[in-house]
């Protein structure tokens, strides 16, 4: 995943920097920029949104291909529909009834999902935190130094991962916190590779837990960190 963000800052960088900073038909064809924000304007259908120093944001109820940049925050509105998400240094943030085609990614910043929202395949990120509500995601959630929550009533087909750090670490490192909220589902291994707090309601289900031993809990939140 990593891999796949850094190469993504690069053709973004080469392509977009080849040519001007342009507009394309902006209600139906792809907008690319090197400087500046991107807004998809509610209602319209747009293709691929691009920018290397600049947010982007997908306003209510407009549909757009794959959206991506290097530096800066994206945020899909209310019944937004896009093909996949993708940030290397900002987080992303939708709101309710946001339908995400494929996959959602993030090097350095949070990820959020709000109610009644579907993402097709994994959600990841390196150095930020998850949070689902009552969301469907039909692939893992996945991070190296960030908490996750996987909300009341939300689905996970495919697990969730926390991978072990690489590179030297000061101190003593922070230790992630994963809640399973109530009547949540995770399908699939919970894995952790690192050190991690556990907290599972005792309505949700999961499936078989590696590295970790689950806290279980009965309130609608979890006990507050140690």
């Amino acid at each position: 995943m990593r891999r796949t963000l850094l190469a993504l800052a690069v053709t973004l960088s080469l392509s977009i920097s080849a040519v001007q900073a342009h507009d394309t038909d902006p209600k139906g064809g792809d907008i690319s920029r090197v400087n500046g924000g991107i807004t998809a304007e509610a209602g319209h259908i747009y293709g691929d949104l691009d920018t290397v120093n600049g947010g982007i944001s997908v306003r209510k109820g407009a549909t757009a291909e794959d959206v991506e940049t290097v530096n800066g925050g994206i945020t899909l509105d209310d019944d937004a529909s896009v093909s996949s998400v993708s940030a290397v240094n900002g987080g992303i943030r939708a709101g309710e009834r946001v339908k995400v085609a494929r996959g959602v990614e993030t090097v350095n910043g949070g990820i959020r999902f709000d109610f009644n929202s579907t993402v097709g395949d994994d959600i990841s990120t390196v150095n930020g935190g998850i949070t689902i509500k009552q969301t469907t995601v039909n692939g893992k959630l996945s991070t190296v130094s960030g908490d996750i929550t996987v909300g009341a009533k939300s689905l996970v087909e495919d697990g969730i991962l926390i991978e072990k750090p690489h590179g030297i670490s000061w101190g003593k490192p922070r230790v992630p916190r994963v809640v399973i909220g109530p009547n949540a589902t995770v399908n699939g291994e919970l894995r952790f590779e690192r050190e991690v707090e556990l907290f599972v309601h005792t309505t949700a289900k999961i499936g078989p837990v590696s590295g970790a031993t689950a806290r279980p809990y009965t309130d609608s939140l979890p006990p507050k960190a140690d």
